[in-house]
Formats: structure tokens, sequence, C-alpha cells
């Protein structure tokens, strides 16, 4: 199976994509409805105010991004997606990661203020952070709060020095304990996953997967909180060895896709019930109980959604389907790869129509030198087996 397949047989259920197929679909798709779209988005954006605050020296810190501002970088957005309510840990975690981005035109003064923003959420507003905390937690908690209030007074000393690379290297360092802190705020599991699918592997939590290829070693965290059902299909899987020795294929457009068992079958057949294990498409939209199940955002008339797990960092990890069934992804998965005119962050064509899982955290060198004559040596679950569940038969 591939990203986009043909049609729907027995023995040929899926086709290997064209890449000239897939680019002309697109742009076909662009062209008639690119204008639509910005239109929305504009109407959107300005109805919303998602556009920020008329001060340009107080920037907006909110969640609601404009399509041009999408946070590319994984650790965020996984920190995004955890089912927690606090708005002072965001508040804190905003302030660090905003300086990425005064650093990249030198606004040294913001940088300075934002620091001082989130020294004072430390000194004045640790009750509101341990607010979430669950009391058996609480000590945990105090000590990462130490921590991080200690780590920003050494970030606001190393400001002043000016020397980018190493503030930029503190802060992703400091951005580790913060978000402990908020997976410390987790309580359970966000919803019920439907009944229907209980016979299928789910992860109620994340977990990390070291895989090992024949270019390198890559590091991915699975987000259950938000595709329990895909993530969890993918660490059965790893745990059962199964992408141990597969080839990667598909390389030349903006994906590398892997997950294809040798054979006729285009997918996992389950050992217990001899039957091709097919998992839905499940993707999350914010501000809604749970998933969508079974149906692409477009078809559930949702557009310019707000994912929790979106296309735009590059190495998401993401389930294949065939074209024409959003009900048809088994094993097979791809890594995905921007394209500036076709995918870029914030605006993607991709988001809504295939169900991202998890990221790439670890090894982007590694995925850009992959080729259709690598392969997966082996896959690990290095963390969080405990939240996966089994099937119930």
């Amino acid at each position: 199976m591939m990203v986009w397949g043909h049609t729907l047989g027995t023995k040929d259920r899926f086709m290997k994509p064209q890449k000239n197929f897939l680019l002309d679909w697109c742009k076909r798709l662009l062209k008639t409805s690119a204008l639509a779209v910005l239109l929305i988005t504009l109407s959107l954006g300005l109805s919303a105010g998602w556009f920020g605050s008329d001060d340009s020296s107080q920037p907006a810190r909110k969640s609601a991004l404009a399509q041009g501002d999408a946070v590319t970088d994984p650790n965020a957005i996984l920190r995004n997606a955890l089912p927690i309510d606090n708005e002072t840990v965001r508040n804190l975690q905003a302030d660090l990661e905003n300086i990425s981005g005064y650093l990249k035109s030198k606004r040294w003064s913001n940088v300075s203020r934002d620091l001082k923003q989130a020294s004072r959420i430390l000194t004045y507003s640790r009750d509101k952070l341990l607010a979430s905390v669950p009391d058996d937690r609480q000590p945990q908690g105090s000590a990462l709060i130490d921590d991080i209030k200690e780590g920003v007074d050494e970030l606001r000393e190393l400001a002043e020095t000016k020397d980018k690379e190493t503030v930029l290297a503190k802060k992703n360092e400091l951005l580790k304990p913060i978000t402990a802190l908020e997976q410390l705020m987790v309580q359970g599991f966000p919803f019920e996953v439907p009944q229907e699918y209980s016979n299928l592997p789910q992860l109620l939590g994340r977990a990390t997967v070291e895989l090992s290829t024949t270019k390198g070693d890559m590091t991915l965290v699975l987000d259950g909180y938000n595709a329990p059902v895909t993530a969890g299909n993918f660490v059965d899987l790893v745990q059962r060895g199964f992408y141990d020795g597969l080839d990667f294929f598909g390389v030349e457009g903006f994906v590398i896709q892997t997950g294809n068992p040798p054979g006729d079958e285009q997918g996992f057949i389950d050992p217990d019930t001899g039957e091709y294990r097919a998992v839905p498409l499940e993707v999350f939209v914010r501000g809604e109980e749970e998933p969508i199940y079974g149906m692409t955002l477009e078809d559930a008339g949702i557009y310019l959604p707000d994912l929790a797990l979106p296309f735009n960092s590059y190495g998401a990890v993401a389930q294949a389907r065939p074209d024409m069934d959003p009900n048809g992804g088994s094993s097979q998965f791809f890594f995905f790869k921007f394209d500036t005119e076709l995918t870029p962050p914030g605006f993607n064509l991709m988001d809504g129509r295939y169900a991202v899982f998890g990221y790439l955290v670890e090894g982007k060198e590694v995925l850009r030198k992959l080729t259709d004559e690598d392969k997966i040596i082996s896959a690990k679950v290095v963390d969080g087996i405990q939240n996966l569940v089994e099937p119930q038969v």
C-alpha cells in the first residue's frame, strides 16, 4: 500500500504511487481551491484575531497561529498536543519557545523581556503551575520548577553575552524540564476510544521508538493521546518485529514510505485471526472531544482545521492508506518531507487526509539520506510500552 493508491480489489488492492500523477493531482487541487481557501483563511483570520495584537512589542501568546507562523519544531508540537489545561505553564513554554524566532532577527531586547516574564511566572505563579499536578506528583513538580527557575536565571545571564548559539542550546535544554512538568499534569486518558475499535491495539499515552536503518538511527515519539488506534497499531507491530528488514520506497517524492511486507500482501495479516488488519483514518481536531474516525476532514466538511498533530514538521510520521479507502491503512507508514509549492507548513494539503501519529525527534540528517536502496535494520520501543493496550477479543 502506498500513500496514494488506485482502486480497491482483492490481490491488487493497492498500487504504487506515480510521482507525476501525485504532483498533477496536487497542482490541480491547488488551482481549483487555493483562492477559495485563501479567502476563507483571511476571513477567519480577521474575524478570529489570529494575527495577534496591534502592539508588536507584546506578541500574542495563543496556540492559534496564522498560517505563515506554523509551529514546525516536533517537540513543540508534541508539547502543545498534551491534554492539559494550564495557561500558566503554556505561557512559560511560549516565553522559551519564542526565543528561536527572536534570534533570527537578533531581537535581543525581546529575548530579555520574555526571559524576565518567565522568571516572574516561576517566582510568583508557582502555585498556579502546581495546581494541575496531582498530589502524588507534587514533589517532582516542585523540583522541576526549581530546576527551570535556576536555568532561566542562567539563560538571562547568557543573553547578556548575545552569543546566539549558546543561548539557543540553553533554551533547548530548558524546554526539556518544562515538557516534563507538563507531562506530570496529564491525568488519565482524555476520551474513550470508540468500542468498535477495541479489536485493535491502542496506545493510551506516548511511546518512543528507535529505528535503526542502513543510513543510521532515528528516534520517533508516538502520540497516543491524539491518535491512540493508529499509534497503537504501529507500536504493536514494532513489538512483533514486523518492520525489521523492510525496505524504504517512494523516496523520490515528498514522502519516504516503508512497512510493505514481502509477498503479495500489502499490510499486516493478524496471525490470531488470519485477516488483514485494517486501521481507520484517525484525525484529532482541537476543540473536539475525540478524534474523527473513518473519513477525511474534507468529507466531514471541516476546512482549515486546527489539528493536534499537523503535518508541520519535517519527518512527521503518518499512516499510509489506499486513496479511496480511509479505513484501509495497515502496516505501511511514511515520513513526511516538505515541498515548498505543494506542502508548506501551516497550509498543507495532507492535513486531514492522512493521520499523523508521531514525529521524528532525532535523526533528520538520516532521513535526508535515505533512498530506495535502504532498509530498516530494526525497530524497538525504548519507552512507553506500558501504555500499549492489546486488542480486546
